[in-house]
């Protein structure tokens, strides 16, 4: 069965004739049927941590659509509150996390192998899912990059710049290594652990990379992602992982023996043509559709698709957008985008 899996074969640097495809964030606030289990579960984090009606929704739009992969309903600041720091989301705002900006705050976390018990329902989200999922449908683990989730552990929300991290960074370099590493260590652990329970690929997300310049982005961005990729292989060396540093531009060039993943995901922020010539050739791609398209829909959807399905059709490719799905998007643009990349 593994082996007729697409997305496994695109990641193993197989050129198919029809990319597989899935969206970052499909199990979302778009999908009417979501809307309700989150209603049922009472609250965001209560979702993530309720592994029925994490693995319900995570099911769903694998229901709807027929994906090539599914993704795990998680939460990037999942790995900071098992850490010990606080964790709440405002409704209509997003999260927020006690600061951590001393050493003493990054003493005060827990050890990062000591973090299983608090995710351990995240763990049985996957083993339902690995039970539950089609056979031809590849499941996803993942975890945020350090540099991400230090953006926020730091300044204890999401922000426009990430400037409180980039201040601690500047003024306090000991305690900020410290916290990179404390996180960089968690997410060996929580990644490899979500491979145990069963997932066959693992994401990395670096929502905020493109705000690290110079020597600081292959510092803070390229090389935990490498070190969390060593680890990870370490233990499970034949399970492929995507990398998504975001918002980098020509950065992405190299990006693949960088940080030693078998795909990188790129963003809207460069062509598909430009992602062929420079980043395919070392090894399978995922993007790039812009996701207001699937708020806009009509032929710009078409045209846009078809485009990036052939200017990356002459080398390992899976189909997805350039970040996530936003709620607004309407379900019916995402069946005609997959009808578009599956039917020509």
């Amino acid at each position: 069965m593994t082996a007729q899996k697409t997305a496994l074969r695109a990641l193993a640097g197989e050129t198919l004739p029809t990319p597989p495809i899935w969206m970052m964030r499909q199990a979302g606030r778009y999908l009417p049927e979501y809307r309700a289990t989150r209603a049922e579960a009472g609250d965001f984090l209560s979702l993530c941590y309720n592994s029925n009606l994490a693995a319900e929704v995570t099911l769903q739009p694998i229901r709807r659509y027929g994906f090539d992969a599914s993704i795990l309903f998680a939460d990037i600041l999942l790995v900071p509150q098992a850490l010990g720091a606080d964790l709440w989301f405002v409704t209509g705002e997003g999260p927020r996390l006690s600061t951590i900006t001393t050493q003493a705050g990054v003493d005060a976390l827990c050890d990062p192998g000591d973090i299983h018990t608090h995710l351990a329902p995240i763990y049985e989200t996957v083993g339902i899912l690995a039970k539950e999922l089609p056979a031809e449908t590849t499941l996803i683990g993942f975890a945020g990059a350090p540099w991400t989730v230090a953006t926020y552990m730091i300044a204890g929300r999401g922000t426009p710049d990430q400037e409180p991290a980039h201040a601690l960074k500047a003024e306090n370099r000991p305690v900020f290594d410290a916290l990179i590493d404390r996180i960089t260590d968690a997410t060996i652990a929580y990644l490899n652990a979500q491979i145990e329970a069963g997932a066959e690929v693992v994401k990395i997300f670096d929502s905020w990379a493109g705000s690290l310049q110079g020597a600081d982005f292959d510092a803070y961005s390229i090389a935990p992602m490498r070190r969390i990729v060593e680890g990870v292989k370490a233990v499970n060396p034949k399970t492929p992982i995507i990398a998504f540093p975001r918002g980098v531009g020509e950065r992405y060039k190299g990006a693949h023996a960088a940080i030693g993943a078998e795909c990188i995901a790129v963003d809207d922020g460069v062509s598909a043509e430009w992602v062929a010539e420079h980043v395919q050739p070392d090894g399978c791609v995922q993007g790039n559709l812009k996701s207001s398209h699937m708020v806009t829909g009509g032929d710009a959807l078409v045209s846009e698709t078809r485009r990036i399905v052939d200017a990356l059709s002459k080398g390992p490719h899976i189909f997805n957008l350039g970040h996530g799905i936003t709620p607004d998007a309407d379900p019916a643009n995402v069946q005609f985008m997959i009808d578009t990349v599956r039917n020509g």
